[in-house]
C-alpha cells in the first residue's frame, strides 16, 4: 500500500515546486522588464508625454465608465419619430399619404404588366409566322435567332421597367422620410398655425384608386373558425387560435379600394411596427433563396407594389440572406474538409464532404430565412421556411425537418416580441390530388399536436405570454372538409368552456 501511494505524493510536490518556481521567475521577469522601461524614461530614450498618452488613450479605450456613448442612426432616429407620429392626430394623414404612395407604384406596374403583355403578343405572332415558313424559306437557325431577339427584347423591357420602379420607390422613400421629420419638427413648435392645415385629412386631396387594368385582388369567401385554449402545467396561459380558409397571401396585400376596414388593418399594422406584439407569416419556399419562382414570386411581387419606408427592399434583404449563407456554409465545409484531413474514418464524411460542396449556396428542408416589412397589409415578418416534396407525402412524423422547422419558427416568436403567428396548417399552400380527406385528417392531427407542444414549450422560453396562432388552409378545400378540421381543434387543444350565469328570480 505505502509503494502505490508514494509516486502520488511525489508528484503532488513536484507539481507545487514547479508551479512555485514558475511565479518566481514570472515577478522576476516582470521586474527587469519594469526596471529596463523606468531606466529609458530616466535616459529620455522615451518621451514621458507620449507614454502618458498612450496609457490615458488606453485606458479610456477599455473602461465603460469612460466610453463615449453611441450615437443613434438614422434608422432609429426615424423609428422613434414614426412611431410618435403614427400614435398621434397625424396617423390618418400618414396611412393616406401611404395609400397614394401605393397607387401610384400599382399604377406603373400594371402599365409594366401591359407592354409587356403586347410584346408578348407581338412577339408570339411573329414566330407563328417564321414557324409556316420553317423549311420553306428559313431554318431552324433562323427560329433559333429570332427566338433569341425576343428574349432580349423581354430583357431590356423588364430591366427597363425595373430600373423605374427602383427609382420612384427610392424617391417615395426619400419624399416620405423627409416629411415625416418634418411634420414630426413642426409638432413640437408651440402656436404653430399651419400645423392643423398641414395634418387635415380632406378626401378630396387623396387620389381614389382607379384601377383600369382589372388588378383588384378579388375578395375570395372566407371561412373562420375562432377558439380560446389555456395551456400549461400548472400556472395556465391563455392562447387564442384562429383556423382560416384563405389565401396565405391575403395577410400581405393592400387593397385598391380605401374602405374603413381596410384602413383599420392598415392602421393596427402601423401602430405596432414598433411595438412588442409583432405580426409573423410562415411562407413555404424551395431551398434557393431567390424571388424568381412559385409563391415567392408572387410574394416579392406583392412586395413591391408598395414602398418600405422602413426597411430594405426585399431584393436587398434576400442579397443579405445569401451572403450569410454562403459565409456559413463555406464555414462548414472548411470544417468538415479539417475533420476529413485530419484522419476521420467516417464511412459518411466523403459524402458530407461533397453534398456541402455542392449544394452550399442552397438551404435545407427545416432551415429558414427571415424578411421584415412595413408595406405589407397584416404582417412585420415573414418566415421563409424551406420543405421538399417530401412534405406532399402522409409518412411524415414530429421529427420531420419542416415539424422541426415550425419549432424553431415559434421559438423566434418568443424571443422577438412576435406575439401573432399565421401558419400554414397542412403544410402546403396549394391542394393537389394525392392529398385526400384520410391524407388531410393525419396531416392536421400532426401539425395540431406538434404545434400544441410547442405552445406548452414556448411557455418555458418567455414566460407564459398570450399569443394568437392562425392556422390557414388552402381556399381550394372543401368546406365540409373545413369543418371537420374545425372540429378537430378542440379535441386536441383545452377548449375554454363558457359558464353561464342565471339568475334565481
Amino acid at each position: 500500500m505505502l509503494l502505490h501511494s508514494l509516486p502520488c505524493f511525489i508528484e503532488k510536490d513536484l507539481k507545487e515546486a514547479l508551479s512555485q518556481f514558475i511565479e518566481e521567475e514570472s515577478l522576476r521577469d516582470y521586474d527587469r522588464d519594469a526596471e529596463a522601461s523606468l531606466e529609458a524614461v530616466k535616459s529620455g530614450e522615451v518621451d514621458l508625454h507620449q507614454l502618458a498618452s498612450s496609457w490615458a488613450k488606453a485606458y479610456a479605450e477599455t473602461t465603460l465608465e469612460h466610453a463615449r456613448p453611441e450615437e443613434p442612426s438614422w434608422d432609429e432616429d426615424f423609428a422613434d419619430v414614426y412611431h410618435d407620429l403614427i400614435h398621434s392626430p397625424a396617423s390618418e394623414t400618414l396611412l393616406n399619404l401611404e395609400h397614394n404612395y401605393f397607387v401610384s407604384i400599382s399604377e406603373l406596374i400594371g402599365e409594366r404588366d401591359v407592354e409587356l403583355k403586347k410584346l408578348r403578343e407581338r412577339q408570339g405572332i411573329e414566330m407563328e409566322k417564321v414557324m409556316q415558313e420553317l423549311g420553306k424559306s428559313l431554318t431552324d437557325q433562323d427560329v433559333n435567332s429570332l427566338a433569341a431577339q425576343h428574349f432580349e427584347s423581354q430583357q431590356d423591357l423588364e430591366n427597363k421597367w425595373s430600373n423605374g420602379l427602383k427609382q420612384s420607390t427610392a424617391i417615395q422613400k426619400q419624399e416620405y422620410q423627409e416629411w415625416v421629420i418634418k411634420l414630426h419638427q413642426d409638432l413640437k413648435k408651440p402656436n404653430n398655425s399651419s400645423l392643423s392645415e398641414e395634418i387635415k385629412v380632406q378626401p378630396s386631396q387623396f387620389r381614389e384608386s382607379v384601377d383600369a387594368n382589372g388588378r383588384i385582388y378579388e375578395e375570395q369567401r372566407k371561412l373562420e373558425e375562432s377558439f380560446t385554449i389555456h395551456l400549461g402545467a400548472q400556472l395556465k396561459t391563455m392562447h387564442n387560435l384562429r383556423l382560416l380558409r384563405a389565401d396565405m397571401l391575403d395577410f400581405c396585400k393592400h387593397k385598391r379600394n380605401h374602405r374603413s376596414g381596410v384602413k383599420l388593418h392598415r392602421l393596427q399594422t402601423a401602430l405596432s411596427l414598433y411595438s412588442m406584439s409583432l405580426c409573423g407569416l410562415v411562407l413555404l419556399v424551395d431551398n434557393r433563396i431567390n424571388s424568381y419562382s412559385g409563391i415567392k414570386r408572387d410574394f416579392a411581387t406583392v412586395c413591391q407594389e408598395c414602398t418600405d419606408f422602413h426597411f430594405p427592399r426585399i431584393e436587398e434583404q434576400l442579397e443579405v440572406v445569401q451572403q450569410v449563407v454562403l459565409y456559413a456554409r463555406t464555414q462548414r465545409r472548411s470544417k468538415l474538409k479539417e475533420s476529413h484531413d485530419s484522419g476521420n474514418r467516417n464511412g459518411g464524411s466523403d459524402d458530407k464532404a461533397k453534398n456541402a460542396d455542392r449544394n452550399y449556396l442552397n438551404i435545407l428542408p427545416g432551415e429558414f430565412y427571415i424578411t421584415r416589412h412595413s408595406n405589407l397589409s397584416e404582417i412585420h415578418v415573414a418566415f421563409h421556411l424551406c420543405v421538399d416534396d417530401n412534405v406532399k407525402s402522409g409518412n411524415i412524423t414530429a421529427r420531420d425537418p419542416a415539424i422541426m422547422g415550425l419549432r424553431n419558427i415559434l421559438k423566434v416568436c418568443c424571443t422577438h416580441d412576435i406575439t401573432t403567428i399565421s401558419i400554414p396548417l397542412l403544410l402546403v399552400h396549394d391542394m393537389s390530388e394525392e392529398m385526400t380527406i384520410p391524407w388531410c385528417l393525419r396531416r392536421a392531427e400532426l401539425v395540431f399536436k406538434c404545434v400544441k407542444g410547442f405552445i406548452m414549450e414556448m411557455a418555458s422560453w418567455d414566460g407564459g405570454i398570450s399569443r394568437t396562432v392562425q392556422f390557414l388552409v388552402p381556399q381550394s378545400i372543401s368546406e365540409e372538409m373545413f369543418y371537420q378540421l374545425s372540429n378537430m381543434l378542440p379535441q386536441i387543444f383545452q377548449v375554454s368552456s363558457t359558464l353561464t350565469l342565471t339568475s334565481k328570480h
